[in-house]
C-alpha cells in the first residue's frame, strides 16, 4: 500500500539522513522525498512517499516519533489531503511541431516557461496522474530533459 507521510522536524543538519536511514534499514524504498522550510524558519516539513509492508511501516513510524528532532509524524493514508508535484519538461518543438505542443500544454493547463529555436520548457503542477499523462502526451515529440520536485502534501481542513 502507498503511504504519504508528513513529518515536521527541527530544521537542523543531519535530520534528513537520520530519517531516510530509518526507512532504508527496514527495506523501504523512498519513492518521493520533498523537504522544505515551513512558516516557521526553524521547522521543516518532509513529505515521504513509500510503499510496503504495513507492520514494518508501523514500527518505522514509532521509531520516528522517538527521534529528538521530530515534532510530528502524520500518515495521510486514511486522511483527506492534497498532493502536488511540479515538473519541468524540455521537449523538442521545432517550427512544424510547436503548435501541437502548445495545444497539449493548454489542454493540461500547463505553461511554457522558456522557448528556444528547437525546444520549449513546459512547467506544470498537479497530482502524479496528471503529470504522467502530460509526460505521455509529450513523449512522441521527444523529451530532451525532465525534472520533478517530488510530492508535497497537506491535510485538508
Amino acid at each position: 500500500m502507498r503511504h504519504t507521510i508528513s513529518i515536521l522536524v527541527e530544521n537542523k543538519p543531519g535530520v534528513l539522513a537520520r530519517i531516510s536511514s530509518l526507512f532504508s534499514a527496514r527495506g523501504f524504498n523512498i519513492d518521493s522525498l520533498a523537504v522544505g522550510e515551513t512558516e516557521q524558519h526553524d521547522v521543516s516539513r518532509m513529505t515521504i512517499i513509500v510503499k510496503g509492508d504495513e507492520k514494518i511501516l508501523e514500527q518505522v513510524m514509532k521509531q520516528l516519533n522517538k527521534l529528538i528532532d521530530i515534532i510530528k509524524v502524520n500518515d495521510f493514508v486514511e486522511q483527506p489531503h492534497l498532493e502536488r508535484d511540479l515538473v519541468l519538461i524540455k521537449v523538442n518543438a521545432g517550427k512544424g511541431k510547436r503548435s501541437e505542443v502548445l495545444e497539449i500544454v493548454d489542454i493540461f493547463r500547463a505553461k511554457i516557461v522558456d522557448v528556444a529555436s528547437n525546444s520549449v520548457i513546459v512547467e506544470m503542477t498537479g497530482d502524479e496522474e496528471k503529470i504522467l499523462a502530460l509526460v505521455n502526451m509529450l513523449k512522441p515529440f521527444g523529451i530532451k530533459e525532465m525534472v520533478r520536485t517530488g510530492i508535497v502534501a497537506m491535510g485538508r481542513g
